[in-house]
């Protein structure tokens, strides 16, 4: 690592990356593998497994337990609760395993919320500002703005980027407003985040 930033890591975690940015912290037991990526003012919490391949944006928390697998990519300003699971290979096979090729890349937007002990299947992307409710459970792409609940994740409310649900759909009580596309909610233009 680059000796002119601040690196917190804690006694007894381990980190072998050399791409870890300025004011991260690493705590106990937590484990970031050679060649995982890590940006700046994130706060990798105890117990969590950051393997090679992964890549973490600036102003991540990532909370106690979790497991980021290579090809696992995370945007800025996301929030991970604790005991979240990624997964990186549909067929996970021990006797036939040659390669990493076919593992599936997983995609969290910038703002993005997710619950403790969620688990998310490989291949999916989690848009910007979504919300995933504690032991959810994800099997496929969730929109920009939506929040999902259950087994399997289900549509359960459109959120806005401060946290609050919009209600109605197009309206949040911190006064953005949104409009629906397609089923989509889109933030109007000129409102800022």
């Amino acid at each position: 690592m680059e000796t002119d930033k601040f690196v917190f890591i804690h006694p007894k975690g381990i980190c072998e990356s050399e791409t870890v940015g300025n004011g991260t912290k690493i705590w106990a037991f937590a484990h970031v593998m050679k060649g995982a990526s890590i940006g700046e003012n994130c706060n990798i919490c105890g117990g969590v497994f950051v393997e090679q391949g992964a890549n973490i944006g600036d102003n991540v928390t990532i909370k106690n337990g979790v497991c980021i697998w290579d090809r696992v990519t995370i945007r800025n300003d996301v929030f991970i609760g604790p005991g979240t699971i990624f997964t990186n290979d549909l067929i996970p096979r021990n006797n036939n395993r040659t390669s990493t090729e076919n593992f599936l890349p997983t995609l969290v937007e910038e703002g993005a919320s997710i619950g403790a002990n969620a688990t998310i299947k490989c291949g999916v992307v989690i848009g910007k500002s979504a919300f995933i409710g504690a032991g959810s459970v994800v099997t496929r792409s969730i929109l920009d703005f939506e929040m999902v609940v259950g087994n399997p994740a289900k549509f359960y409310s459109w959120i806005c980027y401060c946290g609050n649900q919009i209600i109605p759909e197009t309206r949040c009580t911190c006064g953005r407003t949104y409009s629906l596309n397609k089923e989509r909610l889109v933030l109007k233009k000129g409102e800022l985040l």
